[in-house]
């Protein structure tokens, strides 16, 4: 997995979240203390990130069908903020429990747009 410690101007982290936008481990925890995640928000753009919920209110994993929901919803954002470039993580792949194979065959499924930059391992 590739580590992202800093971003350039106009990149954006896009890391698994919950619900409840408790940021406490994972992508969701380097989130909130280096990239500007909001605590108490799970959802979209927030600082230079921007969260898939892959967790509920409770911090139980979400079905597939949801997260991939959340993950059109992303796709459908970055389509209309082309002057940003979003670095996606292995969203869904650490503690949520989901392997490589299922979360990256929700992203091949949809017409990404070029500012998508997905990890080396879904591609």
């Amino acid at each position: 997995m590739e580590m992202i410690n800093e971003l350039k101007e106009n990149q954006i982290f896009v890391f698994g979240s919950n619900l409840a936008g408790i940021h406490g481990g994972g992508a969701a925890f380097d989130a909130l203390s280096k990239f500007g995640a909001i605590y108490g928000q799970g959802i979209g753009l927030q600082g230079n990130s921007y969260g898939i919920p892959t967790k509920d209110d409770n911090i139980e994993t979400l079905p597939l069908d949801i997260i991939e929901k959340h993950i059109v919803d992303f796709i459908d954002f970055a389509k209309t903020h082309l002057e940003l470039e979003f670095l996606v993580t292995q969203v869904g792949c650490g503690l949520a429990g989901y392997s490589i194979e299922q979360i990256s065959s929700i992203f091949k499924k949809y017409d990404l747009s070029k500012n998508v930059i997905l990890p080396e391992a879904f591609l």
